[in-house]
């Protein structure tokens, strides 16, 4: 697909997208702006969905807002504020051993480079690029989750068996000033019209656009 429909795409998901709900991580960053509490919210989402990872970020950043009072916190108290999310217990411990990171090695901030968040155990791809990306700012990366992986195949942008490979694909396929944009607008479309299961083609903005690839049944 040319460059200039993939931002037509875009800029039409743009205007489409402006009043559905904000991702979890996107509404603590906005609100909150800060890199450590999108860090913490993005592990907390992973495999839980946004209407329970936003509540529950919110509960424990007004319990504990920096790096050193989770790192401080007793584990069985983080494990219960954010029992709701689910393999909460796994992801506390690795909130807390994060934050004893931060606090040790980081002078309480987290790393505003994309090597240094990949060697904190529990943080994979995705969540690096979204701290890079909406947490400090920075260009030069698109955070691939599921959603993201999903339409760029469907719309036939790229052909790849995994986020990570969509992600390098994508860097070719995208313009880089699109490159902030992509992970918030496939995920708000991905949630309320291009579902993983019987997506809403006859309300798709970008249906004349999408060749379907992959898609059985429809709405």
């Amino acid at each position: 697909m040319a460059k200039k429909d993939v931002v037509k795409i875009l800029r039409i998901l743009m205007k489409k997208t402006m009043k559905m709900p904000l991702p979890s991580v996107s509404q603590i960053q906005e609100e909150l702006d800060d890199p450590f509490k999108v860090l913490v919210s993005c592990i907390m989402s992973l495999r839980t969905k946004d209407e329970t990872t936003y509540p529950t970020s919110v509960k424990l950043f007004k319990i504990a807002k920096t790096p050193k009072q989770i790192a401080n916190m007793p584990l069985a108290k983080l494990k219960k504020i954010i029992r709701p999310v689910n393999y909460y217990k796994t992801k506390a411990e690795r909130i807390k051993k994060i934050s004893q990171q931060i606090v040790k090695d980081y002078g309480n901030k987290v790393p505003d480079d994309f090597d240094e968040l990949m060697k904190f155990k529990g943080v994979g791809r995705k969540t690096a690029n979204i701290v890079m990306t909406y947490g400090h700012g920075k260009e030069g990366h698109i955070a691939v989750d599921t959603h993201v992986h999903r339409l760029s195949n469907r719309l036939g942008w790229v052909k790849t068996k995994s986020p990570e490979k969509t992600e390098f694909a994508l860097k070719k396929v995208v313009p880089r000033k699109y490159w902030y944009w992509v992970n918030e607008l496939f995920v708000r479309y991905g949630q309320n019209v291009c579902n993983p299961i019987s997506p809403f083609c006859s309300k798709c903005v970008i249906e004349k656009y999408c060749p379907k690839i992959g898609v059985g049944k429809r709405r």
